[in-house]
């Protein structure tokens, strides 16, 4: 009998057991599902103006089409950079970090409380800042406000995202993430995207942690200033 080919090595797995390949997948689709929505807003938009019957709901259409553009256009910017290879070696003005995240929270019901002093920020950091505002933002679903700062102490830069709410909440799948864990059971959608800053920050000798408070959470990244 003729020997069997070798097996192909299996994939790659980083410490919490999740390939590359399984990472990018869920990436993409937590990329699809965010921008899904304002695409099928534009659709929507435009199929009342190709109907004939619709002529008072022109004015609307237009509402929806231009709102859903903007939101496409903001996410699509900010995860360039936020999850995109942009940001690899580059620094970045934070005036245009604060653009960026302003344009996300335009979409949600918390407001932005940027508290940035520094002038600029690296690929790294800029990156770090963006991923744990959106978090701190998703983690008030019910409103309230999220504060942005940034502080260097003995050559390492934090930075804070204070999520401030009635209703705040560290959903299990982003703690987990946060803490460099698999995926156990909730939504991967929520998971990925605080996994992989974990790895970045991980990956450059830095850490990220949440900690949970009376009155909200505090999100804090540590990296090389």
């Amino acid at each position: 009998m003729d020997d069997l080919p070798p097996e192909p090595p299996s994939a790659p797995r980083d410490h919490a057991g999740a390939s590359p390949l399984m990472l990018a997948r869920l990436l993409a689709g937590r990329l699809c599902h965010d921008l899904m929505s304002p695409a099928s807003g534009i659709v929507s938009g435009l199929d009342f103006l190709d109907d004939p019957g619709g002529e008072e709901m022109r004015a609307e259409a237009m509402r929806l089409i231009a709102s859903s553009a903007r939101k496409l256009m903001d996410l699509l910017v900010f995860y360039r950079v936020a999850v995109g290879g942009y940001a690899e070696g580059e620094t970045f003005d934070t005036a245009q970090l604060r653009t960026l995240t302003e344009g996300i929270f335009a979409h949600v019901r918390p407001s932005l409380d940027w508290a940035v002093d520094a002038s600029a920020l690296s690929g790294e950091a800029a990156r770090a800042l963006l991923n744990l505002a959106q978090i701190a933002a998703g983690a008030l679903a019910l409103g309230g406000v999220a504060r942005i700062s940034v502080r260097r102490e003995n050559g390492r830069l934090a930075i804070v995202a204070e999520a401030d709410g009635p209703r705040a909440r560290l959903q299990p799948e982003v703690a987990a993430g946060l803490r460099g864990e698999p995926l156990g059971e909730g939504l991967a959608g929520r998971w990925v995207q605080p996994f992989c800053l974990h790895a970045q920050l991980a990956a450059v000798g830095g850490t990220v942690g949440a900690e949970t408070g009376e009155s909200g959470i505090l999100f804090t990244a540590i990296l090389a200033g």
